[in-house]
């Protein structure tokens, strides 16, 4: 098997019972990968694969996908839903940090 990093990843597909769908030989070549990689490997082609588009297309392209995005979720769920997910973020966040405050008063309390 050629090297990932090099080239295509090869996998061996078993048929079971007779037959197996495009979705599960895929799964388990990917299931197959993360073994053998680990699943930072996929960040690692991820990342490379995100500087080529950059490098190909420009930033400008990565602004413009996000923009169509937006409005397609901004149709879709309508604009109040930002505000919506907003809050529930920055509740998270307060909770989050609540709870590092806590964490290290109580880790001071130890020391002294």
């Amino acid at each position: 098997m050629p090297d990932p990093k090099k080239g295509v990843v090869q996998a061996r597909v078993e048929k079971v019972d007779g037959e197996m769908s495009v979705r599960e030989a895929g799964k388990k070549g990917g299931d197959t990968v993360r073994d053998r990689y680990g699943s930072g490997f996929y960040e690692e082609i991820g990342r490379k694969g995100g500087q080529a588009t950059r490098e190909r297309h420009g930033a400008e392209f990565y602004e413009a996908i996000g923009q169509k995005g937006g409005k397609v979720v901004k149709n879709k769920y309508g604009s109040d839903f930002y505000e919506e997910i907003g809050h529930k973020g920055g509740q998270k966040v307060k909770k989050l940090i609540a709870e590092a405050k806590k964490t290290l008063a109580a880790e001071e309390q130890k020391k002294s």
